[in-house]
């Protein structure tokens, strides 16, 4: 694989996290997921789920061990039956 094909934009450090997120919003009637914390940096936080309706965009209400707030989703990546998806902390 070519490195420059495959460059992480990220512009803060991730660090490796787990425990429990819990994520609710409206859509149109309100619903919770649940899943396992991924990793964290100082305005978001990555986790693995099942539920691949969510879409970029989206605000979501969030609680982990970590912190709580809202959180803009900012992309999803689906493989077979796991989805991960990445989140920017939009109020804590």
């Amino acid at each position: 694989m070519n490195p420059a094909l495959h460059r992480d934009s990220r512009k803060e450090a991730r660090r490796a996290a787990n425990g429990e997120v819990r994520v609710s919003f409206e859509n149109p009637h309100r619903r919770e997921i649940q899943g396992r914390l991924v990793d964290v940096s100082v305005s978001g936080f990555r986790m693995a789920h099942e539920y691949a309706a969510l879409e970029a965009g989206q605000i979501v209400e969030f609680s982990h061990l970590e912190a709580a707030g809202r959180a803009r989703v900012v992309w999803n990546r689906i493989a077979d039956a796991r989805v991960e998806t990445g989140f920017l902390v939009v109020a804590g």
